[in-house]
């Protein structure tokens, strides 16, 4: 069986891409990242990541929502413009949303507001949330308590917490999103992740930021979910093949919608 690796979470759409998107994307797909699922920013970022779907169709899969970061004087104008073109065009998730209180911290109450109002939109579609959650963990955890039900799922992108966190968030069915953080020598979360089972875990770059271990501090991309994944794949002491097969299969669980139901039993 050839090895199948998901990106759950990257910005391909984003200028830093404009030179060479095209090698980027045949780079990632040599290294076995068959999928690329692309969280929206705001409503002028839309555009760009439905071009891409245009450009490499059964490859990128679009989401719509507004970045916490982006939640701003002009939240409610943004928000009725996503929620116009949310049922305009076929989207895989509502993402990424959520709190963000280490850039900025005026618009916290609002960022709460934004971020349930986009819990409805995704419930009422059938379709999983992709949470953004820096310096906010616990918070987004008690937000997602209150309004838990069968109709809510979906990622912690660029989870970096604790096992008890980790723990929280999969009692409320959601999985975790495993990025370039695991493999820095400082970060803890190779001994988070070793108290997690893999059945819980999908794996993402947030390119172009976030780069792993080599390539820290470089511009980040697609194909290095392959590094992620070999990391796991240490940290859980299983092949990198069990690794893949996991996360690939939590992935199509997640974005269901994006897989037919016999794609799904690999």
């Amino acid at each position: 069986m050839v090895m199948k690796l998901i990106d759950t979470h990257t910005h391909l759409y984003l200028p830093q891409f404009d030179e060479d998107r095209q090698e980027v994307i045949q780079r990632a797909i040599k290294n076995g990242i068959g999928q690329f699922f692309l969280p929206n920013i705001d409503s002028s970022t839309v555009e760009v990541m439905l071009q891409m779907e245009k450009d490499y169709p059964g490859t990128c899969y679009p989401m719509l929502g507004l970045h916490p970061c982006s939640v701003k004087e002009n939240w409610k104008e943004e928000l009725s413009n996503l929620q116009g073109l949310l049922d305009q065009h076929e989207y895989f998730a509502v993402g990424e949303i959520g709190i963000d209180l280490y850039w900025d911290k005026t618009f916290f109450e609002q960022q709460k507001a934004a971020f349930n109002i986009q819990i409805d939109w995704a419930k009422d579609r059938g379709l999983p949330i992709v949470i953004h959650s820096r310096e906010s963990t616990d918070i987004v955890i008690d937000l997602l308590q209150k309004v838990k039900d069968e109709r809510l799922w979906g990622i912690f992108h660029c989870f970096g917490g604790t096992v008890e966190q980790a723990k929280k968030i999969i009692d409320l069915g959601f999985y975790l999103g495993i990025g370039g953080v695991l493999t820095f020598k400082k970060s803890g979360l190779d001994k988070t992740m070793e108290e997690v089972a893999l059945e819980h875990i999908v794996l993402e770059t947030d390119s172009p930021y976030l780069a792993p271990t080599p390539f820290r501090g470089k511009r980040n991309e697609s194909g290095y979910v392959l590094n992620i994944a070999e990391k796991l794949a240490r940290v859980k002491n299983k092949t990198l093949e069990e690794v893949a097969q996991i996360t690939t299969y939590n992935a199509q669980q997640v974005f269901k919608s994006a897989y037919k139901p016999e794609q799904t039993k690999d």
